[in-house]
């Protein structure tokens, strides 16, 4: 079967929208025709050469589709099921998932390789006859992709897939880095520094969790108006403005939690949302800077003595077949707000301008419709 791509050939570089071909689907293997595709940092790590990864790579990692094959002797999909296509795969058996953290399972370990999660050798897209990686097991910049069931959640078919796509995710890093990591309770005061596509659900996360002060900061005022949206309690274009605020709202102390959910993140940044944090406080770094950045500028004094908590963030410990259904539930409930932040739409043809659109400040969150 063929399918138009976006393909990365190398990094830093832009995406070339080629013809690709996918395998014939395996027993617990899926063809799905995409429907949507979220644009996020993630994918422009990979573009930017900030991550490592075997090239040529199909981008995209979060996305939702429909079910169009079903490989042989395959368990609980059919033709026709609609499926949000989660970038971390589980497999419900290692020590992570039976111990509730499938954002940890060990399949992860290919997400960056191209291959099957469970068959480093077995790559399952072609380019010209040629293996082609395949970004997070599941390349959801491409018409069709040919995904492993452990990377597949099937979901009801009245929920728009435009909207669901972002579950895969955005919403679930954002909301479960408040929620989940941050374990944000009622009355105490988060900082949420960065409010794009991830911080804008770390925002709606510390609402939703009781937070009495929300506090976005972000230098783009588009971001700073969702953030409004989303339920902050008040915005901020300059981290030491928010952090001057958390303490002037506890008596000098600081805030409970903050939350880094920048693009680009650098030790910098981290070092800033520490400083914010009062005493047992929390820090948690959700966004990701290039890979070989090492040295987080923090005092080991004020850590130990002040008895502070940095904490990383991935997914936001959130089970994918667990809180992707969770999270639309949700969102049907017109409790969880998804379709507010997309604020810009592309095809596939597009795709690097909406990438240069994400640098511009021009969206809250882009998604490329096919």
């Amino acid at each position: 079967m063929k399918s138009r791509a976006a393909v990365l050939y190398e990094a830093p570089g832009d995406f070339e929208i080629t013809t690709i071909e996918l395998d014939a689907p395996r027993q617990d293997e899926l063809v799905v025709e995409m429907v949507a595709s979220g644009v996020c940092h993630s994918d422009d790590h990979i573009k930017c050469g900030d991550l490592g990864v075997n090239l040529p790579m199909a981008g995209g990692h979060e996305g939702a589709g429909v079910v169009v094959e079903v490989g042989p002797n395959t368990r609980g999909f059919e033709v026709g099921d609609h499926v949000v296509l989660a970038w971390i795969p589980s497999c419900g058996r290692c020590r992570w998932c039976a111990g509730g953290q499938q954002n940890l399972c060990d399949l992860g370990a290919q997400t960056l390789a191209g291959a099957r999660a469970d068959d480093p050798d077995s790559y399952r897209l072609r380019l010209d006859g040629e293996d082609l990686a395949q970004t997070a097991g599941v390349s959801t910049f491409s018409e069709r992709t040919l995904v492993s069931t452990s990377s597949a959640v099937r979901i009801p078919k009245s929920i728009p897939l435009d909207v669901a796509c972002l579950t895969a995710c955005s919403v679930g890093t954002g909301w479960g880095s408040a929620v989940r990591v941050g374990d944000v309770r009622p009355g105490q005061v988060v900082i949420v520094m960065g409010v794009g596509g991830v911080g804008v659900h770390a925002v709606q996360g510390a609402a939703m969790a009781g937070a009495a002060h929300v506090l976005a900061v972000d230098p783009v005022e588009l971001r700073r108006d969702a953030a409004i949206t989303a339920g902050a309690t008040a915005t901020y274009a300059d981290m030491a403005e928010a952090t001057e605020r958390a303490r002037e709202l506890t008596n000098g102390q600081g805030a409970d939690v903050a939350i880094v959910c920048v693009g680009v993140t650098t030790p910098d940044h981290i070092a800033a949302a520490f400083a914010a944090i009062r005493k047992a406080g929390t820090a948690v770094v959700t966004g990701l800077g290039p890979g070989a950045t090492v040295g987080i500028p923090v005092s080991p004094i004020e850590l130990t003595l002040y008895g502070k908590r940095l904490l990383g963030s991935l997914y936001g410990n959130c089970a994918p077949t667990a809180d992707i259904p969770m999270l639309l539930g949700l969102h049907g409930d017109n409790r969880l707000k998804i379709d507010e932040f997309i604020t810009g739409r592309y095809p596939l043809d597009r795709v690097n301008e909406a990438f240069a659109d994400m640098h511009a400040g021009r969206n809250v969150k882009a998604i490329v419709e096919f």
